[in-house]
């Protein structure tokens, strides 16, 4: 008996690959439901927000505004925003 315990020298360095995996499966799980369920309901930074422009042009594309508008439109939207000295801001 006391010859086997002598020659066991432990679990060895395989036994780090039990964390590795667990990891790996947590990191697989989120991007699976990042990707479907997450977005699908509206979860997560930026959740409901569309952006102007992708509003604008669907709004076009729809036929709700004629191309005059939208120009227009997307002409004010796609102006870099202004530095006033008051402290900025629409009037």
């Amino acid at each position: 008996m006391y010859t086997q315990l002598a020659d066991w020298h432990g679990p060895g360095p395989w036994i780090l690959l039990i964390p590795l995996v667990w990891i790996a499966v947590v990191v697989l799980v989120i991007a699976v439901l990042r990707r479907t369920v997450w977005r699908r309901h509206g979860c997560g930074f930026g959740a409901g927000a569309e952006h102007p422009l992708a509003v604008l042009g669907r709004r076009y594309a729809e036929g709700d505004i004629d191309a005059e508008e939208y120009r227009a439109k997307r002409s004010v939207l796609s102006e870099p925003p202004r530095d006033d000295a008051r402290g900025g801001g629409a009037r």
